[in-house]
């Protein structure tokens, strides 16, 4: 990323191998999202115009099996899963991409894409099935860093339909009860690979700048997918970024095993917040192994911060004080409006997020010594700068959709528990007037009891709920 140059100036195009819907999402899902949410995030903020596509697998042989154990049709498993996975990306302040194409809407430039590869020699049709033939295309590994003398077979046999145990399937021949589109090949569905290929060049072009996806990915559905799209005359992807998968136990975190953590487990545990900052923390492409005391880590650590800026923003409410997050907070050693050059640079650094965080965090330390001091001018500064840092990696406290977060009658709870703390604290204020510090502990231990944290501040004490 740091001498990343888009295919047209001012403008980036990014791909992101999205879900393949056969289940809800856990939250290894949900890492590769947050991850490149931020990329989107950054060349959008370091001034790139993004198209941002990222698709939905909803034709694949697990789905397939899925609605056969379930005996439902496949789009309900479909639909009733990809539901789930836009409420999860969602919940995780993940933005929307400009572009979500279905697999299933996109047959004909699928076939188009088939056609062209038979016509060059890169492909055939074999008892109703078409495979791409790899030993047409020279490039084959150079994604991978693998040898082809070396690959094992793929995954689908052929029935010794094959040429070659290593050529993929493009097209399936269609069996009893599944799916099924009419080609010039016979009945039948597309391969998971093809896929990819005919959604991103449709709405990217032939040529788009950055492809992104899980590193399980990268063999066989990323190289397969440079050996077709390339091979049928198209540039595809110039630049590729692969997330490190998360793990439980050292193991990699997946349905089939028993090991999954659905998103809407781990949301009741935590706030959406909070598993953001968790998943967001490590170097993208590092392995992230999941434990419950990590989590709780991140959840300090974010509430540390979330902590500071709710504090500066209620003080400048109180002291009738307006700031704007878009105003320079002063420039230094070429800083630029709002951000440090150390988070830039950070970011610049292949999306070295936790460098980034270290910036943000040394900015928070600042700000609470800011803010002790009653340094009026230092807090204001540094809320701004804090802000715009929080706001690239998607995690500002104050603004959508963590903002009121609780939502509906959440809000009026806390408005109604709110009004019952401040009574009480009236009553600590008054017990300390009246130098009864004996009650007034009482009542602050009362509090911390029922998971009412209160802390005394210059500006006067101020209360959250323990989490």
């Amino acid at each position: 990323m740091r001498e990343f140059t888009p295919i047209a100036p001012g403008r980036a195009s990014v791909y992101l191998c999205g879900a393949t819907v056969q289940a809800p999402p856990h939250i290894g899902h949900l890492r590769s999202a947050v991850c490149f949410d931020i990329l989107i995030r950054w060349l959008r903020a370091s001034g790139y115009q993004v198209t941002f596509c990222r698709n939905v697998t909803d034709v694949e042989d697990k789905i397939l099996r899925t609605a056969d154990r379930e005996g439902v049709p496949p789009w309900i498993v479909a639909e009733r899963n990809q539901r789930a996975f836009t409420w999860a990306y969602g919940a995780v302040g993940c933005l929307p991409p400009d572009i979500e194409p279905r697999a299933t809407g996109h047959i004909p430039e699928m076939i188009a894409l088939i056609r062209r590869l038979i016509e060059r020699g890169n492909a055939y049709p074999a008892a109703g099935d078409v495979y791409f033939a790899v030993r047409s295309f020279a490039g084959y590994g150079a994604l991978s860093g693998q040898r082809l003398d070396q690959m094992r077979p793929a995954e689908d046999s052929g029935d010794g339909a094959k040429r070659d145990p290593r050529d993929f399937t493009l097209w399936k021949a269609a069996k009893p009860g599944e799916p099924y589109w009419e080609t010039p090949w016979g009945r039948g569905r597309p391969g998971w690979h093809l896929e990819c290929s005919a959604m991103a060049t449709k709405y990217l072009g032939p040529s788009f700048d950055i492809h992104c996806g899980g590193m399980d990915l990268i063999f066989p559905h990323h190289e397969n997918e440079i050996a077709q799209s390339v091979a049928a005359g198209d540039g595809f992807a110039r630049y590729w970024l692969h997330n490190g998968l998360l793990g439980l136990a050292g193991e990699k975190m997946s349905k089939s095993g028993g090991n999954s953590l659905l998103v809407t487990d781990v949301l009741t545990r935590v706030r959406p917040a909070e598993l953001r900052y968790y998943l967001a923390q490590a170097h993208y492409r590092s392995f992230l192994e999941f434990s419950e005391d990590a989590l709780e880590e991140a959840v300090a650590a974010y509430q540390r911060i979330e902590r500071f800026v709710v504090r500066a923003s209620e003080a400048f409410g109180r002291l009738g004080i307006d700031y704007d997050l878009g105003e320079p907070s002063g420039r230094a050693d070429g800083e630029q409006t709002g951000l440090p050059v150390s988070f830039r640079s950070a970011m610049d650094d292949d999306l070295s997020v936790p460098t980034a965080l270290a910036a943000v965090h040394a900015c928070v330390r600042d700000g609470n010594q800011a803010l002790a001091s009653s340094d009026k001018a230092g807090v204001r500064a540094i809320l701004v700068r804090l802000r715009a840092m929080l706001d690239v990696l998607g995690l500002d406290p104050l603004a959508p959709p963590w903002a009121g977060a609780e939502g509906g009658s959440g809000d009026r709870l806390r408005t109604v528990l709110g009004a019952l703390v401040k009574l009480t604290l009236q009553q600590r204020d008054a017990a300390r007037a009246r130098r009864d510090y004996a009650t007034a502990d009482a009542i602050r231990d009362g509090l911390e009891e029922i998971g009412v944290i209160v802390e005394d501040t210059p500006e006067g004490p101020r209360w959250e709920l323990k989490r």
